[in-house]
């Protein structure tokens, strides 16, 4: 049965221990492949590798992960795992032009060369989360990437992403993720990035009205309709509200601070009946699709500890739990849907990256 929290105290301890004695080992033993160094896809809910094309999302995200709790002081051994894994994304995904394939198989060769946005961007991610376990590793390669990115500007500002949806929010947020990465990491060069992508967020992603962000936009960055394929998420919402909070916080920009807080109540006009966040609202935030995605519980859980009471980030850890309850501890249920099951799928690897991103600040807020 999911556990059920009375405080903050006894929630992060609950997730703690998940989080130490079964997610990361699971996922270091039966989520790696040891002859490779790399990560797998996916795990059934008992523990075992599905094979499986590996994106660049999920060795990226995991090294975030392994190299973020070795920072963290939760495992010593996850340092080498983490490094090892990145050696061998480097070696078989990075293009000639610097930029990284989408897609190979298990044993390194590319399947879909695309290099979208949104892999460049987790790929700075755990680059920084590398910089942080071993200052001076990968500045210079990090600010490379950067600089290969150039040929996916917008004339309008931006970035276009790869594919028939060239115009999106979604691949910003995690670029914006990783240049306040690099800063925190004490790397020069990448305020700039930053900023940029904060103020077209708050100038233009953002609907003034309703104060939600949009997911897809024409050329001009005005946002489809939700006929032309518009769409709200509240999990972006929270998300977004978080990382606009945390560079306002930066910059002592007030004006990001008051959006996010925005955004957040937008995200959380989301979350139903259930305790969990939905999966999409419609232009005028009521609900359309109510299948609910772990990821989008796990950025409720963060936003809801900046912006929530403690009732409200209580709430949120106990929707999050739900999808925790498995077979083998340590995996997770991705998709809850409107009758209260769970979709019968695997566990894929890439939602590690958001549940260890709230249990930190979890455990923080607790005091662990």
């Amino acid at each position: 049965m999911p556990a059920t929290f009375a405080t903050l105290a006894a929630a992060a301890a609950w997730y703690d221990a998940w989080l130490v004695e079964s997610a990361l080992p699971l996922w270091a033993s039966a989520g790696r492949d040891p002859a490779r160094g790399s990560f797998q896809e996916a795990l059934t809910i008992a523990g075992e590798p599905c094979p499986a094309p590996r994106r660049a999302r999920v060795q990226t995200r995991q090294t975030w992960v392994y190299a973020t709790a070795a920072s963290e002081g939760l495992g010593e051994a996850f340092a080498p795992l983490a490094k090892g894994a990145y050696g061998f994304y480097c070696a078989n995904y990075r293009r000639q032009d610097g930029l990284f394939a989408r897609t190979a198989d298990e044993e390194g060769r590319i399947v879909d060369s695309t290099a979208l946005l949104y892999e460049q961007a987790f790929s700075l991610l755990a680059m920084a989360a590398l910089e942080t376990l071993e200052p001076g590793a990968g500045a210079a390669d990090a600010a490379a990437l950067r600089e290969a990115l150039a040929p996916m500007r917008h004339a309008a500002g931006g970035f276009r992403e790869a594919g028939d949806r060239p115009f999106q929010a979604n691949a910003h947020m995690h670029l914006l993720e990783a240049a306040l990465a690099w800063e925190e990491a004490g790397a020069a060069g990448w305020a700039p990035l930053a900023d940029e992508i904060a103020e077209l967020a708050l100038g233009r992603f953002i609907d003034p009205d309703s104060g939600a962000i949009r997911e897809f936009f024409d050329a001009d960055w005005r946002a489809l309709p939700d006929a032309a394929g518009g769409l709200l998420e509240p999990g972006h919402q929270l998300e977004w509200a978080w990382l606009l909070d945390r560079w306002g916080r930066a910059r002592g920009q007030g004006t990001a601070q008051k959006a996010a807080e925005r955004l957040y109540a937008a995200g959380r006009r989301g979350v139903d009946a259930r305790g969990v966040a939905a999966g999409a609202l419609w232009s005028d935030l009521s609900l359309r699709e109510p299948v609910a995605r772990l990821w989008a519980q796990t950025e409720h859980l963060k936003a809801a500890l900046v912006f929530g009471g403690e009732a409200d980030a209580l709430r949120a850890a106990q929707g999050l739990a739900l999808y925790l309850d498995t077979p083998m501890r340590g995996a997770w249920r991705d998709k809850l849907q409107a009758d209260g099951t769970f979709v019968d799928e695997p566990a894929p690897a890439t939602s590690f990256y958001h549940l260890l991103g709230a249990i930190l600040p979890l455990r923080r807020a607790a005091g662990l």
